[in-house]
């Protein structure tokens, strides 16, 4: 006869290392597991099994958990473990790993998820909304006329690092939602010597639970060198022909020495009817409602995007 029982008390996370090449084109991923343990006991010598997916839970609105260890240990296994094995389990997946294991009461633990991935492909890409907040997302009942409504604008590009999931390209591995850090060695001030420089810390990011063959979008930032504006250069209203016309005038500036690709997004927030009658650059239709502008913008240089969207309703 087997028993089994649910106990409180033990939770898990995942942790990911992205140390990217001097060139920005390859990067190494590492990944490790973190077991929390305050159910109140030990247990040694123990199987363990992690369910990574989007699991329904109760919780009773009476019930506190701790929101974190008052007196842990951190225990870091050696980097030859072979990591978890991983397989798909209901519409999860289970990752186990293949020894035994103690856990230790008020103990925080550290466990290689899978072996360092070495030499990923990997694109910088730099994104360009020159939008700001408060006019992204909004959604009206009615054409929006209001002529300076996205007037202002964000200067700053987001700064990304994508890489397919893909096993072409060293990894083909469920990964679980958690944490994920970038670095990039520095080479000092001796090219002679690079090694003689040092790791350092460049950003990081959530991503969600990512299956095998898709893409992981990591944010790390914003841009310092490459910079953004957006300027409505015309408007115009025909109420009784029910139609708007606009005109954006997007300009970017890049203080680097070498050239850089940009992604610039639009949102065509004043209505769901539009077209664009005149563009600098082709566009792509991402959704119903937002486009990009894919450019390269010169070294020590601008690039300027024009475009004229014409609503009707």
């Amino acid at each position: 006869m087997r028993t089994a029982y649910q106990t409180g008390g033990i939770t898990w996370r995942a942790d990911y290392n992205l140390i990217i090449s001097e060139d920005e084109k390859t990067a190494d991923l590492g990944a490790w597991v973190t077991v929390m343990n305050l159910s109140g006991t030990s247990y040694p010598n123990a199987e363990l099994k992690l369910i990574a997916g989007d699991v329904q839970r109760v919780t009773p609105q009476n019930m506190a958990y701790p929101m974190a260890v008052r007196s842990s240990k951190a225990m870091a296994m050696e980097m030859q473990d072979a990591g978890f094995e991983q397989k798909a389990f209901f519409e999860y997946h289970m990752y186990t790993l293949p020894r035994k294991v103690d856990i230790d009461q008020n103990a925080t633990q550290q466990l290689v998820l899978f072996p360092t991935a070495r030499e990923v492909k990997v694109e910088k890409v730099l994104v360009y909304y020159g939008l700001p907040q408060q006019a992204r997302y909004w959604v009206f009942p009615e054409p929006n006329q209001d002529r300076n409504l996205g007037s202002q604008a964000n200067k700053k590009l987001d700064v990304y690092i994508q890489f397919e999931n893909r096993e072409n390209n060293k990894l083909g591995i469920p990964l679980p939602k958690g944490k994920i850090r970038a670095f990039k060695m520095d080479g000092g001030n001796n090219p002679a010597n690079p090694n003689a420089g040092s790791l350092e810390f460049i950003g990081e990011d959530l991503i969600d639970h990512t299956a095998r063959n898709q893409k992981v979008l990591v944010k790390l930032g914003q841009s310092f060198d490459v910079t953004g504006d957006r300027t409505q250069t015309d408007f115009t209203i025909d109420t009784r022909n029910k139609v708007i016309t606009e005109t954006i005038r997007i300009t970017l500036k890049n203080a680097k020495k070498e050239s850089q690709k940009v992604v610039v997004r639009e949102s065509l927030y004043r209505w769901t009817n539009w077209t664009l009658t005149s563009q600098s650059d082709s566009h792509e239709k991402i959704d119903s409602r937002t486009i990009h502008f894919n450019v390269v913008v010169p070294p020590e240089g601008e690039k300027t995007v024009t475009y004229t969207v014409r609503y009707t309703w």
